[in-house]
This record gives C-alpha cells, sequence and structure tokens, in this order.
C-alpha cells in the first residue's frame, strides 16, 4: 500500500511538471520561439544565478582600494545604503510592493515586472522591442541589444580579471612569486578557458554548481567576516567607519579632486563600488527559457539576489572596515590588495590564505555564471539576427542543450576587453534602463505578467529611469586627476565604440533589415 501511495505521489508530481513545462514552453511559443534550450532551473538555481554574478564578496574586495581612496569609509558605508539597501517590503497576495524608492532595488523591480510578461533570454532588448511602438521597436531593441551585450561581456571582464588578480596575490603569499601583467594576463585567460569548459558541459552541470555557489557566498560571507571580527587585535571605531571621509584621488603629488573640485564630486564618484557590485541581476531574465515557471522564478530571482546582496554587501563592508589595524599600511600594502592585507593583519598567514581561498572560489562562480549569462544574452541576439555571423552563433549544441558557440563568443571578447583592463558599468545599466523608459512612455501597451508592481510600477519606473541617467553621466568622468593616458577612466572609450558601432551601422545598414525579435512559431492565443 505504501509503495503504490508512493507511486501514486510521483506520478502527480511529474504530471505537475509536464503542466508547467507546457505552460512555459506554450508562454516562449506565444512570444515566437520554440524551446531549444534545456529547462531544467528551479526558483533557487535562476535567483542563484544572479547572486552568484552580483558576488558581494567579488566586487567589494576588487574595488575596496578604490573605495577607501575615493571617499573612504563614510562614501563606501553610506554609499552602499544609497544604492542599493534595501527598504521595506510587504508580501500580498498579487506580489510585492515597493514601499519606499531607492535607486537598485528600484531598477531591479522594474525589471522583474517587465521579466514577468516577457520571459526570454533575450531580456532587455527583447524587452525593449515588446514595450516600444511597432514603428520603433526595430531600433529600440538594436541599440539596447548592443548596450547589453558591452554590460554583459564587461561584467565578465571585471570579475574574472579581479580572480586574476587575486588568485597573482594569494600566489605570493609566503613565496618570492612577483606578479607582473603578462603573468596576471595568463592567468586570466586560463580562467577564462576553464569558465568555457564548465559552460560547454550543459546546464546540468550548472545546476549543481549553481547550488554549491549560493552557498559557498552566503556561508563564506557571514564566516570571513566573523572570523575577521573575532581575530582583529583591536577594531575601528564607529566614527572612522561611519564618518571618516578620504579624498586621494590626486596622482603623482597632485591635489585631489575634492580641492580641485568638490568633495561632493568626490562622494559621487566613490559610490561606484556599491553601483558596480550591484548589477549582474539581468541574468535571472537571461536564463528564463531554462527555469521552470519562468515568469514568476524570473522575476522573483532578480529582487532576491538584489534584497539578499545588498544586506549581505553592507555586513561585509562594515566587517572589513572596522577590521582595518593600520588605515595607511593597508591602503599601501605589499600585496597590492588592501583586503588581502586586512586578512593578514587579522587572521594571519595561514588564516589569510583560507579567507583568500574563500574569496576567489566566490570570484570563480562569479565569473563562470557570468559566462552562462553572457551566452545566453548572445544567443537570443544572434537567434533575431543582432550579431556578425548571427547563423552561426545561434546553434545550439543538440547532444547539451546549450549555446555553446556563444559561450566561446563571451570568452573571446572577454578576454579582448580585459587587455587594456576595460570595464563598465555604465553600459549594463543603460541596456536595463531603456526598457524602463519605454515602459513609462508607451504604458497602455504594456500586458502585465503574474508579477507585478500594481499602482507603484510608473512612480517606481521613473524614479529608475531618472536615476540611471544620472549615473550613466557620472561614471563616465574622471576618477584620478590630473586625466593622462593612464588615468583616463576608459569607460568612455568603450560606451563611446559602441555608440558609433550601433548608431553608425543601423544608419548605413541594420535599419534595411533587422526587424527585431524574429518569430520562429506563431501560437493561437484565445
Amino acid at each position: 500500500m505504501s509503495d503504490h501511495s508512493e507511486t501514486l505521489e510521483k506520478a502527480e508530481v511529474a504530471k505537475s511538471e509536464l503542466v508547467v513545462n507546457g505552460a512555459d514552453e506554450f508562454e516562449l511559443a506565444r512570444m515566437g520561439y520554440k524551446q531549444e534550450l534545456k529547462r531544467e532551473l528551479g526558483l533557487l538555481q535562476n535567483f542563484g544565478v544572479s547572486f552568484s554574478i552580483i558576488s558581494v564578496i567579488t566586487g567589494i574586495p576588487s574595488l575596496f582600494l578604490y573605495g577607501l581612496n575615493t571617499g573612504g569609509p563614510a562614501v563606501m558605508v553610506w554609499g552602499w545604503v544609497i544604492v542599493g539597501e534595501q527598504p521595506s517590503m510587504k508580501f500580498e497576495s498579487y506580489g510585492y510592493l515597493i514601499r519606499s524608492l531607492t535607486t537598485r532595488l528600484q531598477h531591479a523591480a522594474v525589471c522583474k515586472e517587465v521579466c514577468s510578461a516577457h520571459p526570454t533570454s533575450g531580456g532587455p532588448y527583447f524587452w525593449a522591442a515588446m514595450l516600444s511602438d511597432p514603428g520603433n521597436a526595430p531600433l529600440a531593441s538594436w541599440i539596447t541589444g548592443w548596450f547589453n551585450l558591452l554590460g554583459q561581456v564587461a561584467v565578465t571582464t571585471g570579475i574574472s580579471f579581479g580572480c586574476a588578480n587575486f588568485l597573482s596575490t594569494l600566489c605570493t603569499f609566503n613565496t618570492s612569486f612577483t606578479p607582473t601583467p603578462r603573468t596576471t594576463m595568463g592567468v586570466y585567460a586560463a580562467i577564462l578557458v576553464s569558465q568555457g569548459l564548465i559552460n560547454t558541459f550543459g546546464v546540468h552541470l550548472l545546476k549543481h554548481l549553481n547550488n554549491i555557489s549560493v552557498w559557498w557566498h552566503a556561508v563564506g560571507t557571514t564566516s570571513l567576516v566573523i572570523a575577521i571580527l573575532s581575530r582583529a587585535p583591536s577594531h575601528q571605531s564607529a566614527e572612522f567607519v561611519f564618518h571618516t571621509f578620504i579624498d586621494n584621488t590626486g596622482v603623482s603629488g597632485s591635489e585631489g579632486w575634492g580641492t580641485r573640485a568638490s568633495h561632493a564630486y568626490v562622494c559621487v564618484i566613490g559610490i561606484l563600488m556599491a553601483q558596480y557590485t550591484l548589477t549582474g541581476f539581468d541574468a535571472s531574465a537571461h536564463m528564463t527559457e531554462e527555469t521552470h515557471n519562468a515568469a514568476m522564478a524570473g522575476s522573483i530571482g532578480i529582487v532576491m539576489a538584489i534584497g539578499v546582496s545588498a544586506v549581505l554587501g553592507w555586513f561585509l563592508i562594515l566587517g572589513l572596515l572596522f577590521s582595518i589595524q593600520n588605515l595607511d599600511n593597508t591602503i599601501a600594502s605589499p600585496t597590492g590588495q588592501p583586503v588581502a592585507q586586512i586578512f593578514l593583519d587579522t587572521v594571519g598567514n595561514r588564516g589569510a590564505i583560507v579567507l583568500m581561498v574563500i574569496v576567489i572560489g566566490a570570484m570563480y562562480f562569479c565569473g563562470t555564471f557570468s559566462v552562462t549569462s553572457n551566452s545566453r544574452m548572445m544567443f537570443a541576439f544572434a537567434r533575431d539576427g543582432g550579431i556578425p555571423g548571427h547563423t552561426f552563433f545561434r546553434k545550439v549544441d543538440s547532444k547539451r542543450g546549450t549555446p555553446v558557440r556563444t559561450v566561446w563568443l563571451a570568452c573571446t571578447l572577454s578576454f579582448i576587453l580585459g587587455l587594456p583592463s576595460l570595464g563598465s558599468a555604465v553600459a549594463f545599466s543603460a541596456a536595463t534602463t531603456i526598457p524602463i523608459a519605454l515602459r513609462v512612455f508607451y504604458r497602455k501597451r504594456f500586458v502585465r505578467g503574474p508579477f507585478h508592481l500594481g499602482a507603484f510600477s510608473i512612480p517606481i519606473a521613473v524614479a529608475a529611469v531618472i536615476w540611471i541617467a544620472f549615473i550613466a553621466i557620472v561614471f563616465l568622468l574622471p576618477q584620478a586627476n590630473p586625466v593622462d593616458s593612464q588615468t583616463l577612466n576608459y569607460a568612455v572609450v568603450a560606451v563611446g565604440i559602441v555608440i558609433v558601432y550601433s548608431v553608425g551601422f543601423w544608419i548605413l545598414s541594420a535599419r534595411k533589415w533587422f526587424i527585431g525579435p524574429v518569430r520562429q512559431i506563431s501560437v493561437e492565443v484565445e
């Protein structure tokens, strides 16, 4: 009798999965696409991809030196709150309602609403086409797609290059090894190749790595903070952590921007650490064609990833700042990484090695899933004819159910972008802001999905557009004084190239043949 009941229970579960999968495939068909990727991810894995790419234990250590020099502890602590701290949220029968407006979470909130209505791997560029006036849809989709592509590649570059730097730093512990730009670039190439190989094996392997990554980030970050706080010989005061302002933006003995311009300017450019770290949440959207119950799971994954990361990141920043033993020695650390110096000063050499392994492991997971998200966006864009060689790159490996060709395209482009050590959070923000703006302008055209913001939708979308228009300008500004070939903010170069290419190619050619998202199949919708 027990075996019979168990059999019936399994049959019911299988039946439910078939119903959900059928609904997901019908929803994808409604948007004009056939199911080509393996749909094997659940809500936890969808959340885990964005959570792993946001990876506060990657972004904060990578930019900790920048934060200390550009505003110092006060800007690092309160800048994080301004950019990403989660406001109070209340669960209602129809979803989450945002009770107050903040910057990063409101941005994610609007993205989750649009993702729920259009759960496809194309993400922002597909949303732009669906939310725009039909006559302008191809142009909106084209521009958004290219900004999204640059943003995706730049994020992968920043993550995996940071991993290479930290791995090189770890190799200096108790050794005579001295990293050079050439050796670091070699490590970076090896990391990208290994991440490409992992992504080549398909979603089934990534699903298990995803679960490991979520726990690695959550438990690893918490353990790291507890370890340095409990073992630190002394602790900084609350006055230092919450009120100390530092302007070390001047190089070669020059005055900093605080003297040349104003302290307000330093504060504004100082929030780059928070803004850069809290990017990549669109990965949940790019993975929706591989996620069960995508219209809900993708949206919940976005807002959960931002909310959890915002809290965990602030905890990490406070732990690191309170554990600084000597500020000058930390900034001028012979390791080249202030976070590594904090580890050495608090837990000693052996303990520092363990903590560095935790950070490097998180960075590696982060980069691996960034390649995953990047490849899905490129696959979707190629599927609609948006990139050169699209007929080649749109192919899905039939055995693995994975767009292997765009996996290696993502790795190759990230390596090329890493040669001058470029990276741009601006491109990511621009790509996700265009569809949000269109959501406001063409709000009567928007058909809600199961997850939406109700009456708060338009006010939050307007606030998100204003904020990102602001940061898109701010993070192209000079960050060090004086400005020369060594201190120039090269993000403006990368963004400029994309603007010239996308707009120029559109005018010269693409406007004649690119029609935006291409319908592979048609379905009858009652």
